[in-house]
């Protein structure tokens, strides 16, 4: 195994800040260190701030390192450096980066500062050499709550241009051409709030909302007979991807003697990668209107979030240099597969930019979860492969 000693420092320097997407308290350290190892390497760098499309004071400083080789092709590398919260029960400090057995461990290691780290030591390497095309890194922000003023803001807002892009937020068992779409909702029932020892004077909306949830049920079957042309994971139940809907959160009441009069649930929906979210959205208000009926209940339903998914065709130029690649890397043909959850790749997707997903998320390295750790060896695959991306003529890029 090459060194991967510049690519471990790095990672250690990332996860020792705490960059959880809600507060955003360490974005900016954590962008700073990033240009300041771009610098390093006479690197190109600018930041996009989506506090400018967001405007409410809190910094989004999305990252874009570039490697210009004054080509008019361009070869797009996305990372996020966001992370959800460590939660206790760790045998390892979440923020402070811990090697054992060819594992590192570490709130953000594998989703997804290894992404980085590996994306940074690629381009650390190819800035020695004469390349036919140019490399951007876009290390995001927000990835985990949407991504609307992280990669999204750079494609959409700020108008930035790629031939193709690589997504460095997924697993290596696959090469991934898409990623479902995502609807997630809010369901409020109102009923009529009153004292527990007089139920007969109120309208209970705990109740209310589980004979509306009962009977959603059979939305759940509907939609779980949505089969996709697209390979699952691995691991996964089912051979093709399908459509899934999940309850996840639900509010309602204050106290033991009072009988609540509003109750909230949200849920998720998540979608083929070619399904049209827009038909989506009206099969499920069509189905929450006739359900309401039946149920007879005071009901509103509220689309809080949505993204679209995408599907590349594996016909695709760049998919046949990716999977090249990938082959001359680690020596494996990888299937082509679809992730089950949504990614940034939506954001390249309808802007018209060709995007596949590969990284060093694998399935058991525990993200999002407690004790989180990347495999070198896959930081170091990663790495390589981009290194080889980096090289290539920029016909293999352009379609």
């Amino acid at each position: 195994m090459r060194s991967l000693d510049y690519e471990i420092s790095l990672l250690s320097k990332l996860v020792e800040i705490n960059t959880e997407s809600v507060p955003k308290t360490g974005y900016n350290e954590c962008a700073s260190i990033i240009v300041d190892e771009a610098k390093k390497y006479s690197l190109k760098t600018e930041i996009v701030d989506g506090e400018k499309g967001a405007n409410d004071g809190l910094s989004r400083p999305n990252v874009i390192v570039t490697l210009d080789s004054g080509s008019d092709t361009t070869l797009l590398l996305e990372s996020h450096f966001d992370v959800v919260p460590p939660g206790p029960g760790w045998n390892y400090p979440p923020f402070k980066l811990t090697i054992e057995d060819n594992k590192a461990y570490g709130r953000g290691t594998a989703d997804n500062k290894a992404g980085i780290a590996a994306v940074m030591g690629a381009l650390k390497e190819l800035s020695k050499e004469e390349l036919d095309i140019n490399l951007k890194l876009i290390a995001g922000v927000d990835e985990e709550i949407g991504g609307r003023y992280g990669l999204d803001y750079v494609m959409s807002d700020f108008g930035l241009k790629g031939d193709a892009a690589l997504i460095v937020d997924a697993g290596p068992e696959n090469l991934f051409l898409g990623a479902s779409g995502i609807i997630w909702g809010k369901i409020t029932v109102t009923g009529k709030q009153g004292h527990a020892g007089y139920p007969f004077k109120a309208k209970n909306a705990i109740s209310e909302m589980i004979d509306l949830l009962n009977e959603f049920e059979s939305y759940r079957k509907i939609v779980e007979k949505k089969e996709s042309v697209l390979f699952a994971p691995p691991g996964s139940p089912r051979d093709f991807v399908w459509g899934r809907y999940s309850v996840t959160m639900i509010k309602a009441g204050e106290k033991e003697n009072v009988i609540p009069g509003i109750c909230e649930a949200r849920f998720d929906r998540r979608l083929l990668p070619e399904e049209s979210i827009e038909k989506a959205i009206d099969e499920l208000k069509e189905f929450f209107q006739i359900t309401k009926n039946r149920v007879g209940c005071e009901a509103t339903l509220e689309i809080i979030n949505k993204q679209q998914g995408y599907y590349t065709s594996e016909d695709q130029n760049f998919v046949q240099t990716v999977a090249e690649n990938i082959k001359s890397a680690t020596g494996y043909n990888l299937p082509f597969a679809a992730e089950l959850g949504g990614n940034d790749g939506s954001f390249f997707a309808k802007n018209g930019i060709p995007v596949v997903c590969y990284g060093t998320i694998r399935a058991d390295t525990r993200y999002h979860g407690v004790n989180e750790f990347v495999y070198l060896e896959d930081l170091k695959n990663t790495r390589d492969l981009i290194r080889n991306l980096g090289k290539v003529s920029r016909d293999k890029i352009r379609q």
